[in-house]
């Protein structure tokens, strides 16, 4: 079975992904002792999913760990405000709290008809013989208040196109389906099982191809 490292020591993203990519064997950073802290010098999700998989692929060559690496990066990005929270979705309002993220979200967006947003996923898979980006989008608007559970970001103010419901409504199985991480998730299983020989990748960093 083959070995990819995810580059997260997020259990609930470790989980999400031995489920979704359940025929690989899925490991953690502390699986194979990276204590390392990654910066994200990048400016998109793509360019910061590449410096975290090319961060820990060094440390698996260096100690000899025949291992690929795939990580993520993702972000909110609402086009009445010139694409943010963008990449710094997470720490919008200065620190990891979701509550003061979309506090300061729904106040940036006072008095804006336009509320027309998306989410992006970029996940880079990368072994010793290749690096490959595959992003995900997904499209919505931002709701003017918190509609359904708020346990994850900005779930309760997203209101999904494909779902006609905010992804705080949704169930986890419907959200998995059309979320921009499903989407990316399904480009990157098609690359891995070769099931789609004339499928077109994405290999440029800064441009999106197959939305």
């Amino acid at each position: 079975m083959k070995k990819i490292v995810l580059a997260t020591t997020n259990k609930n993203k470790l989980q999400e992904m031995k489920t979704l990519l359940s025929g690989y064997d899925i490991l953690s950073l502390s699986d194979i002792g990276f204590t390392d802290d990654i910066e994200e010098t990048g400016s998109t999700t793509g360019e910061n999913a590449k410096i975290k998989a090319q961060a820990v692929l060094k440390f698996c060559k260096e100690k000899n760990l025949d291992y690929a690496v795939m990580s993520d990066d993702s972000g909110l990005f609402v086009n009445s405000l010139n694409g943010e929270p963008g990449i710094y979705s997470a720490r919008y309002a200065g620190s990891h709290d979701d509550s003061a993220n979309r506090k300061k979200l729904l106040e940036n967006l006072e008095g804006k008809d336009d509320r027309t947003a998306y989410f992006e996923c970029s996940i880079c898979y990368a072994d010793k013989s290749t690096t490959r980006l595959f992003v995900g989008r997904t499209y919505g608007t931002i709701t003017k208040e918190q509609i359904g559970s708020d346990k994850f970001g900005y779930d309760c103010l997203f209101y999904s196109s494909d779902l006609n419901k905010t992804f705080g409504e949704a169930t986890e199985e419907e959200k998995d389906k059309v979320s921009h991480r499903g989407r990316a998730i399904q480009k990157l299983k098609h690359f891995l099982e070769k099931t789609n020989p004339n499928y077109k990748y994405i290999v440029e960093y800064n441009k999106t191809v197959n939305k």
